[in-house]
């Protein structure tokens, strides 16, 4: 297999794992317990996976792709890399992955893991339909208690998200004055305590509005700090002009070198106002694209098609990109026409169990599952596409069945299924049975 690298994951680090980790023991993958490994010891070099499936073209039958074909293989780790993809050899002294599915490791670009009820005993979320003002209103009374558990239930969060496949995430962190720093702060220590298994980014976010909460003061002291993105909220219904919270948080990303993503709820005229204005900042300080992300922006679904087209080609050349949760029922996003403009588009699952949503399994392959369904993508081409939306775009073969993941030099951040294909595992959510973090075993079922 021909060598091609690809980015590594941003922030990610390696696994300190206990020493006799599975190099020495094959078949662990199999026969162990679910286990969440230790931290604190030093990281396994080098190690071997036998009997690895990994896709390597597709079956056509009257040009149609009607099946994938796979075949095993022995994968060389070391250093946190993939050193090279060799001829299956079931002999070898190596961890037996028995058959399972090699898949790139998925990631949430979008939660809130520095609030939430998960770890706790269950709580379902209050009313229905209140609004975010309303929602303002009600963290400012209820935050002072989350914070005193928000560590641990960070860290809980994240151990969820890695048996779902996950080692990546991008969290929004609340930046407002009823926690202050805080919220910041406690994530950190989370995020510090799973350093070795888990990479994040963070984006400042001013939960309460910048200005209608007066967080501009807050929000430049949290951009001194170890984060990666300015975040933003519905500029118009918040902060009562597009034009003010935008510029500020422009400003605030270029004095600091950080990305932006924003949160975008509103639909209409403020909302398609908000998007075409913070596209053309982007157009305007070049320095932003390809790092300036809209979240939500449900305005899209609501767009009559040749607006939506153009909105789309805007974006695309701007390399502003669309975060979406895949919402069902009356929002149903237009991802389809996103990708084939070039526009980025991720996933994540924003909240989970916590007093916004009740909600929230911590797996984006069943974000990947759901945007199948919602756009009809049943077939084994159309299935194994939706796979890049849980792992940010990389894919085990191309559109026409060329194997291009994983290679020598890839990072060695891959979740074992149990599945026969990439289709099977998004049509039927697979098990994971195995996350690997830079090299490093970080759970395995």
């Amino acid at each position: 297999m021909e060598s091609i690298s690809r980015k590594t994951f941003i922030q990610s680090s390696g696994l300190l794992l206990a020493g006799e980790i599975l190099v020495k023991k094959p078949g662990a993958f199999a026969t162990g317990a679910a286990q969440q490994t230790e931290t604190g010891r030093k990281p396994v070099k080098k190690w071997v996976l036998k009997n690895v499936r990994l896709e390597t073209g597709f079956v056509y039958e009257d040009g149609e792709v009607i099946a994938t074909e796979t075949g095993l293989f022995n994968v060389e780790i070391e250093d946190g890399k993939i050193k090279a993809v060799l001829p299956n050899d079931p002999k070898a002294d190596a961890t037996d992955a028995k058959g399972q599915l090699m898949l790139p490791a998925f990631r949430d670009m979008h939660i809130h893991l520095d609030k939430t009820f998960y770890g706790g005993p269950w709580k379902a979320r209050l009313a229905k339909n209140r609004s975010v003002k309303d929602m303002i209103a009600f963290e400012q009374k209820t935050l002072p208690e989350l914070l005193k558990t928000s560590t641990y239930r960070a860290e809980k969060i994240i151990e969820l998200l890695q048996s779902k496949g996950t080692n990546f995430a991008r969290s929004h962190v609340n930046i407002e004055p009823t926690s202050r720093l805080d919220s910041l702060k406690n994530l950190q220590k989370a995020i510090e305590n799973k350093k070795d298994s888990f990479g994040t980014e963070l984006v400042a976010f001013p939960q309460h509005g910048v200005f209608y909460s007066h967080s501009e003061q807050l929000m430049k002291e949290a951009a001194a700090m170890d984060i990666d993105f300015i975040g933003g909220l519905d500029p118009n219904a918040i902060d009562g002009s597009v034009e003010k919270q935008i510029d500020f948080i422009v400003q605030l990303a270029l004095d600091h070198g950080k990305g932006i993503d924003i949160h975008l709820h509103e639909g209409g005229e403020p909302g398609l106002k908000t998007v075409e204005y913070l596209t053309q900042k982007v157009v305007e300080n070049p320095a932003l694209a390809g790092k300036t992300f809209l979240s939500h922006c449900f305005v899209l679904a609501k767009l009559e098609k040749p607006k939506l087209e153009e909105t789309a080609e805007k974006l695309a050349h701007a390399r502003v990109g669309v975060i979406s949760t895949v919402p069902f029922g009356s929002t149903i996003m237009p991802i389809p026409t996103l990708y084939r403009h070039g526009v980025t588009v991720m996933t994540g699952n924003d909240s989970i169990v916590d007093h916004w949503n009740t909600f929230g399994s911590g797996s984006v392959l069943q974000k990947a599952n759901l945007m199948a369904q919602l756009y009809g993508q049943s077939t084994e081409l159309d299935l194994s596409r939706c796979l890049k939306l849980a792992t940010c775009g990389i894919v085990p073969l191309d559109d026409k069945g060329k194997q291009q993941w994983p290679k020598a030099g890839d990072e060695a951040s891959v979740v074992l299924v149990e599945a026969s294909c990439s289709a099977e595992a998004v049509a039927r959510i697979s098990p994971v049975k195995a996350l690997v973090h830079r090299g490093n075993v970080v759970y395995r079922n």
